[in-house]
């Protein structure tokens, strides 16, 4: 790469996987609309047809008439084809099939655990694990062996998991993980504050937020606006909207999506642990014992929803039926931001702009009550050349708690995936709170069956 004035050329991007495809999409467009980077893009996934698709329509993306960067995009062969000579790493890959998530989601229904995403915390995050820890560890190993100096943007669940095996395999790699789910509450509190005060226009990034905690369980401990401290306002927020719970926009019906949900876990939570919970409902219960989530009906009178592997694979035929579209011209590009932040932070490693958002490293001392080295989501300064974890303060012990039980569970996730360890699998595997209200005969019968459910992306030491 080159420096010409406030301009980076000539950047080398390899783009590892491509999630629900709108991922890539989302990304490419970011870089096509920024006049300040430009350079490479290889797109590589052991779907080399999935890969093709997309530099057809990124190649679309570049050559629209308001597209303000050129990117020339190519398909790599191999790890190492990409890699080579990259300046950055983004990751966003789709661990096994829908058939393995059909496992993760629906097999512990039988022994009534209902789970509405499946892939971080609970029985079905964690066997997702046990198949996505080997894939990054060969991407680990490629980093290490042909872009040792590069950035790494992480996008795969589970978030923690995946970053910490990149730092397990590579220590000195240079990586940090990306979630939207702060932002949405960030969205929630400018929300309140046009409801309740009558302050119009706020955007997200004027709410001023340390978080604080772990992926998907992350909780903001200070959050002002303008210098006005929220939290008493929220305080009275989450006790008048408590038992309807808050929908703006959606008059009463809270459900827009699958994705959507009426706050009301967010709400509980803090009623009762005096922190903001700063995830989607659907992610937050997962977390806590089977409070939101005993049985469906349950789960609809806290105003979430479970989303079926059946609803995710006729979303994805949607999406391919989308990607031919936007493949053959059928349906027309339309460039805007995605409204992810992983551009930004890359801008701002290259220096051109100081930026601080909430990531996943390493704890570093920025949360003092949490283990040093173990994956934490904080707020940190990203400027040329550097991450700054910023210091968010010892969580309160009774949330710390909760998140120590969680980042116990993965070092011994972590360390299950590497040595194969059935006993060290089946214990941690109970040991999450979801999994409290099962014996462990059944949960013994569950564990074998769904790890037999992720026989082909598993080492053969499972099953010697």
């Amino acid at each position: 790469m080159r420096y010409e004035g406030n301009t980076v050329k000539d950047l080398v991007v390899c783009y590892i996987g491509g999630g629900s495809r709108g991922w890539a999409w989302g990304f490419l467009k970011d870089i096509a609309m920024d006049e300040q980077i430009s350079g490479t893009v290889r797109l590589y996934d052991i779907d080399r047809a999935a890969a093709e698709r997309n530099k057809v329509i990124g190649d679309k993306i570049m050559a629209h008439p308001d597209a303000k960067s050129h990117w020339q995009l190519t398909v790599a062969d191999s790890l190492k084809e990409g890699l080579e000579g990259a300046d950055f790493v983004v990751a966003s890959i789709l661990p096994g099939t829908f058939e393995e998530m059909r496992s993760d989601v629906h097999a512990p229904e039988k022994y009534g655990i209902w789970q509405p995403v499946g892939d971080t915390a609970g029985a079905g995050g964690f066997m997702r694990a046990m198949r996505t820890i080997p894939m990054y560890v060969e991407i680990g190993n490629a980093i290490k062996n042909y872009a040792p100096n590069a950035w790494v943007i992480n996008y795969t669940n589970p978030m923690s998991l995946c970053v910490r095996t990149l730092y397990e395999v590579f220590p000195e790699i240079k990586a940090f993980g990306c979630c939207h789910e702060v932002f949405g509450t960030q969205k929630l509190l400018a929300a309140m504050l046009e409801t309740e005060c009558g302050i119009s226009g706020v955007e997200r990034q004027e709410i001023h937020t340390t978080v604080s905690g772990i992926n998907h369980f992350t909780w903001i401990t200070e959050a002002t606006y303008k210098g006005m401290d929220l939290f008493p306002l929220y305080r009275d927020f989450v006790d008048k909207y408590y038992e309807s719970g808050y929908s703006k926009g959606h008059d009463d019906n809270w459900m827009n999506s699958v994705f959507d949900c009426a706050h009301r876990v967010k709400f509980d939570l803090f009623r009762r642990y005096g922190l903001i919970a700063a995830a989607g409902d659907r992610h937050l219960a997962e977390f806590m014992p089977p409070w939101y989530l005993h049985d469906p009906k349950t789960v609809e009178s806290w105003k979430f929803s479970l989303t079926t592997v059946d609803w995710r694979v006729k979303d994805l035929a949607e999406r391919l039926k989308r990607s031919d579209d936007l493949a053959s011209g059928k349906e027309e590009i339309k460039l805007g931001g995605s409204g992810e932040e992983g551009h930004l932070l890359l801008k701002a490693v290259l220096g051109l702009g100081d930026m601080i958002s909430n990531v996943n490293i390493p704890n570093r001392g920025q949360i003092p009550n949490l283990p040093i080295g173990s994956v934490v989501e904080t707020n940190a300064y990203f400027g040329k050349n550097c991450i700054r974890p910023i210091y968010a303060g010892e969580l309160k012990s009774d949330v710390q708690a909760m998140v120590m039980r969680h980042i116990c569970n993965h070092e011994n996730t972590l360390k299950t995936a590497l040595a194969c360890d059935r006993k060290l699998g089946f214990t941690t595997f109970m040991n999450d709170p979801q999994l409290g209200g099962i014996m462990p005969e059944d949960g013994q019968k569950l564990f074998d069956e769904m790890l037999l459910n992720q026989r082909k992306y598993l080492p053969e030491g499972w099953f010697e």
